[in-house]
């Protein structure tokens, strides 16, 4: 038997800043993921962010999704409401080694950032031919 303690209000912190984000750290970006066609697809919610922001990089199998949104209210404006976040989002997922992370393909529509990462070749599925004692060649799939 095991013996957990929770702390409910340290839980409802955590996931109050996981959504809302704090001053120091914005809310994470939301992604979905999904495969198709051969290729990993990820799709970034950035809406606001202007495409010149956007900074993706790729160490080993770390992708690094950086974006900005600027502050956009003008000077001599009393601000009535502020809930979107502004700042520098960052997002980072480690890919498997099973993708092939030389071809990503970015595009960026209407707020949407869509990376599409293809299935490496050596982690398809292929056909590996056996010979028989008689010199008769089979395949099997694997």
């Amino acid at each position: 038997m095991m013996l957990m303690r929770t702390d409910p209000f340290r839980e409802l912190d955590r996931l109050t800043q996981q959504v809302f984000g704090t001053t120091a750290r914005p809310a994470a970006m939301p992604m979905d993921a999904w495969q198709e066609n051969g290729d990993f697809v990820v799709a970034f919610d950035l809406p606001g962010v202007k495409v010149d922001s956007l900074d993706l990089n790729v160490e080993r199998n770390v992708l690094t999704v950086r974006a900005e949104r600027q502050d956009s209210t003008q000077p001599n404006v009393e601000l009535v409401a502020s809930e979107r976040p502004r700042g520098v989002f960052s997002r980072q997922l480690i890919l498997g080694d099973t993708l092939d992370t030389d071809n990503i393909k970015a595009s960026y529509d209407q707020g949407v950032l869509t990376l599409r990462i293809p299935v490496a070749e050596k982690a398809k599925p292929r056909k590996i031919e056996i010979e028989t004692q008689q010199g008769q060649m089979q395949q099997i799939a694997t």
